[in-house]
């Protein structure tokens, strides 16, 4: 007997497969010897070590072996034979009453339990980081003749029956493409395995059939699973009832039942533009089915893997959180319906996470009439629609990414809204100090919470400010002739060692955004928004003044004890008294020039006449050794 080797296996196994055949002409007991395909003979002989890793198959002692047909597989050490390949997938499925083969139905050991118990996003446990290289293989296989050579291309790396899944996973997500105008026929297409291949795009029923057809090549039971969805197109609230409108795949490993998602997986359709965009997303290989169940609804209850399972009528009134809502690290929603019904013209959304994330939201398009004010580990919203009626309200996280994600969809309704809860249009997110504006160098704030009243239209809002930040504010209401010229003028900042004190004082009644920026002094480019304080004031007697104009001489660490109005009356001496850091001399200028004189205390400090006056300007003289003073502070005199 001769063998063939192949020439590219270094060290090879030959598995010999003995079987007799009766021949023809035969009679009698020779049927009797046919070996059992599924098993090797258990008699006197068998394989044995030759060196090397080579067997050889050893002659039965007495046995007849006149008619043997011997079949010789040659093939590397490391690699499973294909009748076995075969036969292992046998024994995995089971035989209907034809004889044919099947896969299991899903049963309780299948079964997770609902609620979700944050234990995990999949079904089974997942180190992500070991599928790292073969992800990076699966997704550079091309296709070449067919769908059989795909199937074994991808395999090449891929030694368990998870990781033949993965690469197949893998492959469809990064290179099956959405067909939309297909999705959107009346009449649903089927699509074959080769068209898809050929065309490398599908339908959702596409992706799903695909999938099994791949699964099964490579020797893993898989199911098509049809059902209702929440995806592209879905309205908050609506019904489910007529045709299916997705499918997706369960795929049996481990001895357990799971499910997945290709179509999803690969990317999105843009709503705006009905445009697909491969944007791969983890979340729906191997979803944990109390998740999963929040967007899939299967036409067969077994199918959801829960217990218990839930009702068409849950599924419909349950929240959707979208796949980024746990993708983002989040855990939990309240309320959690998708639909919400303020009380006394107001709504409360919280959000937990487990890990400090920064949010936004959106109220019919834009980032007005809300609160929303960060956690160590989620958010507070309260949100104040401005119109009777419905509302739709969007909530987007960050996560660690650049970019924020919408995670949750709510529909307001509202029957009553209190006019004196209008918020200021540039009232931006954040609201209130939190751990972003830690992170960003502003620590121990004296005002915690995010709202602050006044009665007399003024404030004073302290914080520490670690070493090499700047700090700017700014000072922002609907109503009044505030301009960006005297946003700031209406804010006078003081900054005693690592603290900054912003002294505040209201044009009038209202309310008002005062917005905190900071910016690391060594390094170029804008300061960066990091957080606002809501300022209320019912007073309406309230009329402040803008505070003196500054110049850039005017240090940080100085300050201005008085006169803090920005405009003098006319006719009138006016005080001055202001500490000044490193100056050899300052002065008030006006119609004449009026000394300011250093006492014990630190202080600067003189007197001047506004009579004659338009303006009056405080300079300082910062070497001894020269004449020139600069600027540093500007008044305006009222006319006489």
């Amino acid at each position: 007997m001769e063998l063939k080797k192949d020439s590219n296996a270094v060290s090879i196994d030959m598995l010999l497969i003995v079987h007799s055949e009766k021949r023809r002409a035969a009679q009698g007991t020779h049927s009797d010897r046919q070996a059992d395909l599924g098993a090797l003979p258990q008699r006197r002989g068998g394989l044995q070590g030759i060196g090397n890793g080579i067997r050889r198959w050893q002659k039965f002692e007495g046995s007849d072996v006149h008619g043997t047909q011997l079949t010789v597989e040659v093939h590397p050490q490391d690699a499973m034979p294909q009748l076995l390949k075969k036969f292992s997938l046998a024994k995995r499925l089971q035989g209907d009453k034809n004889g044919n083969t099947r896969p299991r139905q899903p049963g309780a050991k299948d079964a997770h339990a609902y609620p979700w118990d944050r234990s995990s996003l999949k079904s089974m446990p997942l180190d992500l980081r070991q599928f790292e290289k073969l992800d990076t293989y699966a997704s550079q296989v091309t296709v070449k003749n067919g769908l059989d050579e795909l199937v074994s291309d991808l395999l090449q790396e891929a030694h368990s029956d998870l990781e033949r899944v993965r690469v197949i996973w893998i492959w469809i997500c990064h290179h099956i493409e959405y067909d939309i105008e297909a999705a959107q026929e009346k009449d649903r297409q089927a699509f074959k395995p080769t068209d898809i291949l050929r065309t490398q795009k599908t339908n959702c029923d596409g992706y799903a059939g695909l999938f099994e057809k791949m699964c099964r090549t490579a020797g893993v039971q898989c199911m098509t699973v049809p059902g209702y969805s929440k995806g592209f197109g879905y309205q908050t609230g609506q019904s489910f009832s007529g045709e299916f409108d997705h499918a997706w795949n369960a795929v049996y490993l481990e001895g357990r039942w799971h499910l997945v998602d290709s179509t999803w997986g690969s990317g999105l359709v843009d709503s705006t533009t009905s445009k697909f965009t491969f944007l791969y997303n983890e979340f729906y290989f191997l979803t944990h089915p109390a998740l999963f169940i929040e967007d899939h609804f299967p036409d067969n209850k077994n199918w959801q893997l829960l217990k218990p399972p839930q009702s068409l009528k849950q599924f419909e009134s349950n929240m959707y959180h979208k796949s980024e809502f746990y993708n983002k690290g989040m855990l939990s929603a309240h309320p959690e319906t998708s639909v919400i019904k303020t009380v006394n013209g107001k709504a409360t959304v919280t959000i937990e996470s487990c890990a400090p994330t920064l949010f936004m939201f959106m109220l019919n398009g834009k980032q007005e009439q809300g609160l929303l004010s960060l956690r160590k580990n989620g958010m507070k919203l309260d949100i104040y629609p401005p119109t009777v009626g419905t509302h739709k309200l969007q909530i987007f996280a960050k996560g660690n990414s650049d970019i924020y994600s919408s995670v949750l969809e709510y529909t307001l309704k509202c029957n009553y809204v209190d006019i004196s809860v209008r918020l200021p249009a540039e009232l931006h997110q954040p609201v209130g100090p939190s751990w972003f504006s830690e992170q960003m160098g502003i620590v121990n704030p004296s005002h915690p919470d995010p709202i602050i009243h006044t009665s007399d239209g003024r404030c004073s809002v302290s914080f520490g400010v670690e070493e090499g930040i700047s700090v700017l504010a700014s000072l922002h209401g609907d109503e009044g002739p505030i301009t960006e010229e005297t946003q700031r003028r209406y804010i006078f900042q003081v900054q005693r060692q690592k603290r900054a004190e912003l002294k505040v004082q209201l044009p009038q009644a209202g309310k008002f955004a005062l917005k905190i920026f900071v910016k690391k002094r060594l390094e170029p480019g804008n300061y960066v928004f990091v957080f606002n304080y809501l300022l209320c004031c019912t007073n309406t007697k309230v009329n402040w003044p803008m505070f003196p104009e500054s110049f850039g001489n005017w240090g940080q660490d100085n300050e201005l004890l008085e006169p803090l109005s920005g405009v003098l009356p006319a006719n009138r001496n006016i005080p001055f008294k202001l500490k000044l850091h490193g100056i050899a001399k300052a002065l008030v200028k006006g119609q004449d020039t009026w000394p300011l004189t250093l006492n014990r205390e630190g202080y600067w400090e003189g007197s001047c006449s506004t009579a004659g006056c338009h303006e009056i300007y405080v300079m300082v003289l910062e070497n001894a050794n020269h004449n020139f003073y600069s600027y540093i502070l500007k008044y305006k005199v009222n006319a006489q």
